[in-house]
């Protein structure tokens, strides 16, 4: 990877890292879904359906497009992070990075440090590291699973339960360390989920929720 030596040069590995985390919890606080909606002049997204900022809940605004715009954004929020700080100081920032921008995910600035569960920026990360096979694997067992079973956050945490495996079994060790902290951190996102799923209450893709939810 080409690095802008004019950035990095001299730069200690800890202050690097410290850079590198921060680019990426800037990058990653971006409340696409609330910029967008608020854009388009719908409702606040945090008082409908899940209360979640992500795609999942903008669509229920009805709104496709805006669903897709947040998609896209949550995503290239999380690639734009760690290819950026790949390019100015290495891999290792890259992952630190991408740990930054994930935990702007959730707990962003801007909005008290009420985020998002993560899934897309997550989706976003592990294109800008590891496009193949650990993309790739999500986004076919999301898919897949979000086909047969309905349900957005089951899919997701059958995605990201195999993403460290998958990565693992490539011999990409250090990615795959990163992502199964992540993957942990999905899942306890995901715990009003979790227990929805059990109890047969979970609102499947596009299911309209307009009462606000604490999950």
């Amino acid at each position: 990877m080409l690095h802008l030596t004019q950035w990095s040069l001299g730069l200690p590995w800890d202050v690097a890292a410290l850079w590198a985390l921060a680019l990426g919890y800037l990058f990653g606080s971006i409340p696409f879904g609330v910029v967008v909606t608020r854009l388009a002049g719908t409702t606040d997204i945090r008082r409908i359906g899940s209360g979640n900022i992500g795609a999942t809940n903008v669509l229920r605004t009805g709104r496709k497009e805006l669903a897709a715009a947040t998609l896209i954004g949550d995503i290239l929020k999380g690639s734009a992070a760690v290819l950026l700080a790949s390019a100015l100081w290495g891999k290792d920032e890259a992952l630190i990075a991408g740990f930054g921008a994930f935990l702007g995910h959730l707990f962003p600035l801007w909005l008290r440090f009420r985020g998002g569960k993560g899934v897309a920026t997550y989706l976003g990360i592990v294109l800008g590291l590891a496009p193949w096979p650990g993309a790739v694997a999500f986004a076919v067992i999301w898919i897949a699973v979000a086909s047969v079973s309905g349900y957005s956050s089951l899919a997701a945490l059958f995605a990201s339960a195999a993403t460290p495996a998958v990565l693992w079994a490539g011999n990409d060790r250090a990615a795959a360390v990163l992502f199964i902290v992540l993957t942990l951190l999905i899942f306890i996102r995901h715990r009003s989920n979790i227990a929805r799923l059990i109890a047969g209450t979970e609102g499947k893709i596009g299911a309209n929720r307009g009462a606000p939810s604490n999950s």
